[in-house]
């Protein structure tokens, strides 16, 4: 669930909306088809913007998508952990004060996105539908992540400094319900906010309680802007060549909330 993204807006339109923000990214520029479907599960490095510890302000650099566990010492089972940090329930990481997201709580991130995708499952059809979903009248908007550093060893014994992170989900509104309707995590959503809560997420003086009110925050349908898309794993480019997070028009796809069986032999 959660686990596809797209950044297809120029990253530099962050510095519009943080404009004293340190930019310490070692890659300045990006292939933005690329960027159009992200697989977070696949761990990939990814610009996100953080709220430094020590109060030197907030920087925009690329950390690995997907909390490294590293209390788990088999690489194997780290990998297959880690899979499932890629995204974390707000509503655990307050109330269990011995959780590992609790212990990360301050080490706040904002994740820069166009949109997100999210797959809906059609009785009598053989795949999934997926969806893009982004924020109206917003070109680049801000899904709040936690995030941790580790260190690494190569093989020559060099040290290095890596960060990764995960996104925060909730449950999910009426439409993403809908849309997410599927799956051992359905009816979960990024939790998507406004533009003061996403700045108040990297407030220096955040407390539980001011958290406790993002996470219950729920976007309304309304400022959301959704449709279905092409197929975003296993066809490397669309029939018609436009851009994957464009809509594309599934034959006979019933409209949401209307889940009746629909011959489709195709998809």
């Amino acid at each position: 669930m959660c686990w596809d993204i797209s950044l297809h807006t120029d990253i530099e339109l962050v510095k519009n909306s943080y404009p004293k923000i340190r930019d310490e990214r070692k890659k300045k520029e990006y292939n933005y088809d690329y960027f159009e479907n992200v697989q977070a599960i696949t761990f990939p490095e990814y610009p996100i913007i953080m709220k430094d510890k020590e109060g030197e302000g907030i920087a925009l650099l690329e950390m690995e998508w997907g909390v490294l566990p590293t209390y788990i010492q088999d690489p194997k089972l780290q990998d297959d952990r880690r899979r499932s940090m890629v995204n974390a329930r707000s509503e655990r990481i307050l109330d269990d004060k011995k959780s590992f997201w609790y212990r990360l709580k301050n080490q706040r991130c904002l994740i820069p996105v166009s949109g997100t995708y999210e797959h809906r499952k059609i009785s009598g059809w053989k795949k999934k539908v997926p969806y893009y979903i982004a924020e109206k009248g917003r070109d680049i908007f801000y899904l709040p992540g936690l995030y941790q550093w580790h260190e690494t060893v190569d093989e020559d014994g060099v040290v290095e400094k890596v960060g990764s992170f995960g996104m925060i989900t909730r449950d999910a509104n009426a439409v993403m319900a809908n849309i997410h309707n599927d799956g051992p995590n359905k009816h979960r959503m990024p939790l998507f906010l406004p533009e003061d809560l996403e700045k108040l997420w990297l407030s220096d003086d955040l407390s539980e309680d001011d958290m406790r009110a993002i996470f219950h925050f729920e976007i309304d349908t309304k400022d959301l802007l959704f449709h279905p898309v092409y197929t975003l794993r296993g066809y490397p480019n669309r029939p018609d060549d436009k851009h994957r997070y464009e809509p594309f028009d599934w034959e006979g796809l019933p409209p949401l909330g209307n889940d009746k069986p629909i011959a489709n032999t195709l998809f």
